[in-house]
């Protein structure tokens, strides 16, 4: 039995703070991105709708990890909607379920909106992860990512 809860972050907004700060701290401090303008996207997944939504992993009110579902996360391939993307566990905790419990629920929630498919995009390294969660690799090397597809249930 899990020790955390994934919740969207509609339903525990207090965490949206940590998921901007998160984010941005991985993919897109360097890039000279503001934090301001990161969190400004992120708060866009607190209106009504499934795409974008935010999901925070946390155990009361302690910050675990986050994922999103998003419309598009590699501009390469415009034409494969939704996407799975920054999915995130602090260090401290990896190794715990949490990525894994994040990405089954993000697409469950792409499911439960009509889709039939969704995709994400990872480094090679971490390729292992997601095809152990049932993701198949569709794409190898695209701007030195992997893509790989989930396809609904039935």
């Amino acid at each position: 039995m899990r020790d955390f809860v994934v919740s969207d972050l509609r339903a525990q907004p207090r965490f949206l703070a940590d998921v901007a700060d998160r984010i941005w701290r991985a993919w897109w401090r360097e890039d000279g991105l503001p934090l301001e303008t990161l969190r400004r996207g992120v708060e866009q997944s607190l209106v009504p709708g499934v795409v974008p939504t935010a999901l925070v992993a946390h155990r009361g009110d302690l910050f675990l990890g986050t994922a999103s579902l998003i419309d598009n996360d590699m501009e390469q391939r415009p034409l494969y909607r939704p996407w799975v993307a920054v999915v995130w566990a602090e260090a401290e905790q990896r190794g715990r379920g949490i990525g894994a419990a994040l990405v089954e629920t993000a697409a469950t929630v792409a499911f439960a909106g009509g889709v039939d498919r969704v995709y994400l995009c990872a480094a090679p390294r971490n390729a292992a992860f997601y095809e152990r969660l049932g993701w198949l690799r569709i794409e190898a090397d695209v701007a030195g990512l992997d893509i790989f597809h989930l396809l609904r249930p039935g």
